[in-house]
């Protein structure tokens, strides 16, 4: 018996987390995200994804970002009925994301269908709250460093990867062999996320590559975000800021709290404008032992902000004069109400938006990265006038060097690196790099592609 493993997804993209693992009788399925970003990756939600989910034993997760967990209400629906592995943290915040995406989902299908700008007739979801809240009583939690059996053949145990609450690196041994997925990879310095623990030896491993071509800058975030809040404020503008509900928004708050209580940025009115944000930094505070978050670090972040729950409370917001700052989802604007935000206030030259972190190709938070002033937002072109500000500093994924030296902390050379959840510059960066050490071999998997380990 020998293990293959099976590239599904984030092999030559960033995002749809997907990997085969069949030990010869049984099938593991190591993430099961959604693709995002590019119209032709989203098509993929919809397709064959390559496998009978009938015919999954177990998926085990690393982590509860949707890239890596988000096709599992589908999944389920399509015949899955086996278990599903995470930390308990992943599945706190699994609880939130899922049905939330759900939501997202439907509404997103019933205002299409209201205004008439799919092509799709009837718009459909690719799934809705009810699937996802299914989907949830599949769950198994499993603490780091534990020895958990996915099937009669495999072992598996977790270990911190940082980057998220709950994330994990997952290392397979059976049929002789091993194999070690490190999940996404988190920061030395992370402001709330602890380092990632030194990875378990493993004769092959699997490497996020999100930045394995950059360098992160020494700017401190707080020093950008200061000059951007206080010069927009300056100016009577609003801040918009696209964010990820999960990790992202709660550095955001924290940083915030703190340039006000400095005194580095006026004391503008600041709303929390994402219910998932919301209830993920009550998951943060319910979990003190998993971050670096203190009690006046706790306390700050829940009073920054106004919490903004309701979708009338959020409309009300577009009609409210500034200067203020939003925090909205989603993190790379491809969907949520931050999109309203953008719309409403996107056009005024004395505004800010505020891209945090990685924006994956396709996606509108992409496009304003790289110049374009033209979104196309609810079926209508939004011409941006507003001023934007990219901040790779407050990214949660290790950089280039980051990322090589958690490889070389492995207590011997693997046999093989795959490299994948990236770009193809930056996969093919890291891989060139790995590749100039004596005695390591790397490549970058397609999608699709099979190895016999």
């Amino acid at each position: 018996m020998s293990l293959t493993l099976r590239f599904l997804g984030a092999a030559e993209t960033v995002t749809g987390s997907r990997y085969l693992l069949c030990d010869g009788e049984r099938q593991v399925l190591v993430d099961c995200g959604l693709f995002q970003g590019y119209k032709s990756l989203r098509l993929r939600n919809r397709e064959d994804p390559g496998f009978d989910p009938a015919h999954i034993a177990a998926v085990i997760l690393t982590h509860a970002h949707l890239d890596h967990s988000g096709w599992l209400p589908r999944l389920h629906a399509l015949g899955f009925d086996g278990p599903i592995y995470c930390t308990p943290s992943t599945l706190a915040l699994c609880r939130i994301l899922l049905p939330d995406a759900g939501r997202l989902q439907e509404e997103d299908a019933r205002y299409a269908n209201a205004h008439g700008f799919s092509k799709h007739r009837p718009a459909l979801p690719l799934f809705t709250e009810a699937d996802a809240l299914r989907v949830l009583a599949r769950f198994r939690t499993v603490d780091f460093g534990d020895t958990f059996g996915p099937t009669p053949a495999l072992t598996a145990r977790l270990s911190q990867a940082g980057h998220l609450l709950g994330a994990a690196s997952v290392h397979l041994a059976g049929a002789g062999t091993s194999v070690l997925f490190s999940g996404d990879l988190g920061r030395q310095n992370d402001p709330i996320m602890p380092p990632p623990a030194a990875p378990p030896a493993a004769d092959h491993v699997v490497i996020e590559s999100t930045y394995g071509n950059r360098v992160h800058t020494d700017v401190p975030p707080d020093d950008e975000i200061a000059g951007i809040v206080a010069a927009t404020a300056a100016r009577a503008g609003s801040v918009i800021i696209p964010s990820f509900a999960v990790g992202r928004a709660q550095a955001l708050l924290l940083i915030l709290a703190r340039l006000m209580r400095q005194q580095r940025i006026p004391r503008l009115p600041a709303f929390l404008d994402s219910p998932m944000a919301i209830d993920a930094t009550a998951i943060y505070l319910a979990h003190r032992g998993e971050h670096r978050l203190d009690d006046d670090d706790c306390r700050a972040i829940q009073g920054v902000a106004t919490m903004i729950h309701t979708a009338d409370e959020s409309r009300q917001l577009n009609r409210r004069d500034g200067p203020m700052i939003v925090v909205a989802a989603s993190g790379m604007a491809t969907g949520g109400r931050v999109l309203h935000h953008l719309r409403a206030r996107g056009g005024d030259p004395r505004n800010a938006i505020v891209l945090c972190g990685y924006q994956a190709g396709g996606t509108r938070g992409a496009q304003l990265a790289n110049g374009e002033r033209t979104l196309r937002i609810h079926g209508q072109d939004v011409e941006i006038r507003a001023q934007v500000h990219q901040i790779a500093s407050l990214s949660a994924h290790a950089d280039a060097p980051a990322l090589a030296a958690w490889l070389q902390r492995l207590p011997a050379p693997p046999r093989r690196v795959f490299v994948t959840h990236g770009e193809p510059d930056a996969a093919d960066a890291l891989r060139r790099r790995i590749g100039h050490w004596p005695g390591w071999s790397a490549t970058v998997p397609r999608h699709g592609d099979e190895a016999v380990l």
